[in-house]
Formats: structure tokens, C-alpha cells, sequence
């Protein structure tokens, strides 16, 4: 299978890259960091195809794409996991506006692209990763909150159009709970969970080509009641 991960160096991403990468699958990885995707590569030298590129920069993601396209001859899958999120009690609009072009706006630009070029294709699976934390407002990083959501609503778009186009094209929405990378930020955090337990269920849920689905396991339960949990008592919270 020929694979394109965008934001492979860290986290998740590179979890995911190791996965399939160590699976013998061609692997095409893009990140901001080249000496990080060096340092990859050197350990899968033969399946493993580097971009550099941030997705907040249209023309240099696009030309990453397009290029790691070619080499590849056609791509199969595309997991997007680039993605940031800050605490922002303060409502810096520096950092709010920092999220938003990486989580909208560049994400955005990734996501269509990728869709376009599998139906151009006319097969492909879409993977992306939101998060848990897109199904209520969080008043510790509104951004980040509101962010997952449109991410989450996108893909349930994408989905949609995926169904009427004749199911050629699979859309999967992975999200996560909290998980141990850098992007778990904030005190009193729980069910904090392994990056390479959440990749192997991430990968599972890919192969079983889920259109949903939250990582660990349990964090499911708790979406459910969270999204069942009404407003006078969320607030409390």
C-alpha cells in the first residue's frame, strides 16, 4: 500500500509512520522539521519518501503533495495528523489565530486537496485526525475546541459526499482522547494514553474501515456522555 502521512515527525503521526513503515508498506511522510524526517528515513531507507513542507503554507504543502504523488505512482491512503492546540485562558489572539490557520485554514487546504486527488483517482482512503475534544467548548483553549469541531463536521461532509459519489472514496474521523505527546497540555489530566496503543488502535479502526472512531477504546463512553451531558451540568464541570 502507498501511503501519505502529513505531520509524521511527532505524536501520533510518527507512531502511525512506524507502523506501516516497519509493515513494509511505501511511506511518504511530510512534516516542518527535514532533520526529524531525515532521521526517519534513515531507519526505513527503502519504503520511506520525504516533504518538507508546513500546512499553513498553501504552495509549498500543495507542491509537497504533488510531488510525493509522482513518486509514489498512486496513493492509496492519506492520514492527516498535523495539528496544534494551546492553553489560552487569556484569549490571546495571537495563539487563537495560530490554531486557526493550522486547524481550519491550512487543514482545510490539505484535506480538500487529498479528497480531489482520490476522486481523480476513483478509489483512496481519507483518514484524519480530529479529536475528543471537538464535542464541547473547553474554556482552557476555546480555539482548540472549536477547531476539532469544524474538523469533525468537515469530515462527516466529506463522508456524505463520499456515500453519494458511490463509496469509491473512504473517510475515516479518528478521535483521540488525551494521549501522551506534547499536545496533552493542562492539569488534571486522566486516561492519558500511550502513543503507539492509540496508533495500534488507530490502525485497526483503519483496516476495518471504520468511518468513526475514538481512540483508546473507553474514550468512546465518555463521549457519549459528554455529548449527552446537558448544558447546566457541562458548565459545572
Amino acid at each position: 500500500m502507498n501511503i501519505i502521512i502529513i505531520g509524521a515527525t511527532s505524536g501520533i503521526g510518527k507512531a502511525l509512520y512506524e507502523h506501516y513503515a516497519n509493515q513494509n508498506h511505501r511511506v511518504a511522510i511530510i512534516g516542518r522539521r527535514t532533520h526529524l524526517l531525515e532521521q526517519l528515513r534513515q531507519v526505513h531507507p527503502s519504503n520511506t519518501i520525504i516533504a518538507t513542507a508546513d500546512v499553513t503554507n498553501q504552495q509549498e504543502i500543495a507542491q509537497a503533495i504533488k510531488s510525493l504523488q509522482q513518486q509514489l505512482g498512486q496513493v492509496d491512503m492519506s492520514i492527516v495528523c498535523s495539528g496544534t492546540g494551546e492553553i489560552n485562558q487569556s484569549l490571546d489572539y495571537a495563539i487563537e489565530r495560530s490554531t486557526i490557520d493550522t486547524n481550519v485554514t491550512g487543514w482545510t487546504f490539505v484535506v480538500s486537496m487529498l479528497y480531489s486527488m482520490f476522486e481523480e483517482q476513483k478509489h483512496g482512503h481519507l483518514v484524519a485526525i480530529t479529536s475528543a475534544g471537538g464535542l464541547r467548548g473547553e474554556p482552557a483553549a476555546p480555539a482548540y475546541s472549536a477547531t476539532k469541531a469544524y474538523q469533525i463536521n468537515y469530515m462527516e461532509a466529506l463522508r456524505k459526499k463520499a456515500f453519494k459519489g458511490g463509496g469509491q472514496i473512504l473517510v475515516t474521523d479518528i478521535r483521540p482522547g488525551l494521549v501522551d505527546t506534547a499536545m496533552a497540555k493542562g492539569e488534571g489530566l486522566f486516561w492519558v494514553m500511550p502513543v503507539e496503543k492509540v496508533a495500534n488502535q488507530i490502525a485497526t479502526a483503519i483496516r476495518k474501515r471504520k468511518s468513526k472512531a475514538y481512540v483508546t477504546k473507553r474514550w468512546h463512553v465518555l463521549a457519549v456522555i459528554n455529548k449527552m451531558l446537558p448544558y447546566c451540568l457541562y458548565k459545572r464541570i
